[in-house]
């Protein structure tokens, strides 16, 4: 997960501010720096998973709507050219072609309205599906970064750093760091504490199946 340039000068900042502190000479009471990594909580955090279920689900249903959509634009311009080409057909009757000339009129302008309905209905299900995951992206860092600070203030921690976070040009932002408690695997756990058990179960399939694979690629 990418974090933004406004969060990394956020990170830089208190990462600087971090050891400035902690090697300043009239700081009172010793300071507790730990860590977590944001990424692999955001990907390993059940509500992350069950958002990207409930997307693919709403876009299936959404390729599903479209394809009605593009096979009666597909039907409405074989009738079309069908009529095109009868109102051009000199074997009938001046009426008779005049009137397949205005069928096919109307039906240009029904292809006409499939077209825009198409196009309308693809940007109206893109910003939807945007928006979609815009709020739900937010609402698990927000869950995300409650626990962090429930879990800090309750280690008695001064300061949490992201320890995937990444610098303006795409580097680590902590390129070293001994003796900090990493808080990852207690963030996540609590998180997933009450997690559906089908979901955890087919996570654990999904795993196993991966680890399986690759060793049946070593052999």
């Amino acid at each position: 997960m990418k974090t933004s340039e406004g969060q990394r000068r956020i990170f830089k900042s208190l990462l600087a501010l971090a050891f400035v502190l902690a090697f300043a000479g009239s700081a009172q009471a010793q300071l507790k720096v730990g860590t977590a990594n944001l990424r692999k909580i955001f990907e390993g955090y059940y509500k992350t998973k069950q958002a990207d279920l409930m997307l693919k689900e709403r876009g299936a249903e959404a390729d599903k709507v479209l394809k009605g959509m593009l096979d009666d634009y597909q039907k409405a311009n074989e009738e079309y050219k069908n009529l095109s080409s009868g109102a051009a057909d000199q074997a009938v009757s001046t009426d008779e072609r005049e009137k397949r000339k205005k069928s096919a009129e109307a039906k240009l302008l029904e292809l006409q309205e499939i077209e825009r309905s198409v196009t309308q209905y693809r940007k109206n299900n893109l910003e939807g599906l945007q928006d979609q995951k815009r709020r739900m992206r937010e609402d698990v860092l927000r869950n995300i970064r409650e626990r962090v600070i429930t879990k800090a203030k309750a280690g008695g921690y001064n300061l949490v750093l992201d320890s995937s976070a990444e610098s303006f040009n795409q580097t680590d932002v902590i390129l070293y760091h001994s003796g900090l408690t990493d808080l990852t695997d207690e963030v996540l756990s609590d998180l997933n504490a009450n997690a559906p058990a089908a979901l955890l179960r087919d996570e654990k399939a999904d795993t196993e199946g991966t680890s399986g694979q690759k060793k049946d690629g070593k052999k």
